[in-house]
């Protein structure tokens, strides 16, 4: 069943009816500090990255702060999370070089962005989205599920799965339905057991109806 440009939005409009405050779950007061929340996010829940962040930003609110710290306070702080040694690691790094070449900001770029340590595709597009307001399709295990799952796109990889994404959906959506297919994901999508019975945008699912 592919789905034709209609269906597609009529799909969209679904899910944004569905979850109406989907947006980033993260917690955060300033663009510096949602860059590093999303990189301490990697393989780890939002909400356990918000268990760490008020200790860690109260301490540390900005890139200069952070450029200062010891490795092994950043690891105390954060040793709750998964990969917490290496991400203890990035952070101090990627704080070090937006002082030394940004001032401390962080840069409204992408290809800088995914230059920082601990940086990849995923989160450059979830700052720019978030914390800059630019339409981006940021695929993480929720997006490259259900999108494929329902029959949005039909790829193998993530880079293919949000490639294929930003040709199917309207720009003007991109960033919105990245958080709406997050929540689906999150809510009722679950990788092993969906909730198709109570999912209403079944009638569209790909998956569903094979």
């Amino acid at each position: 069943m592919k789905l034709t440009k209609k269906k597609i939005n009529e799909l969209l409009d679904k899910l944004e009816e569905m979850y109406p405050d989907a947006d980033c779950a993260l917690d955060f007061g300033s663009i510096f500090q949602l860059l590093i929340s999303v990189v301490l996010s990697a393989q780890t829940t939002d909400k356990s990255v918000n268990a760490v962040t008020p200790e860690l930003f109260t301490r540390y609110p900005d890139a200069g702060a952070l450029s200062l710290a010891r490795e092994e306070d950043l690891q105390d702080i954060i040793k709750r999370i998964g990969m917490y040694k290496t991400k203890s690691k990035n952070i101090l790094a990627l704080s070090k070089t937006l002082e030394s070449q940004y001032e401390g900001q962080v840069p409204e770029d992408y290809d800088k962005l995914i230059a920082l340590p601990g940086v990849g595709r995923k989160t450059a597009n979830v700052v720019l989205s978030v914390g800059f307001g630019q339409q981006r399709i940021a695929v993480d295990t929720h997006v490259f599920r259900v999108s494929n799952r329902i029959g949005l796109v039909h790829e193998k990889d993530v880079l293919k799965t949000e490639l294929a994404l930003m040709k199917v959906i309207p720009e003007e959506r991109w960033s919105r339905t990245h958080h709406s297919l997050i929540f689906h994901g999150r809510y009722c999508c679950d990788a092993k057991k969906p909730k198709c019975e109570d999912c209403a945008i079944s009638a569209f699912c790909k998956t569903f109806n094979s």
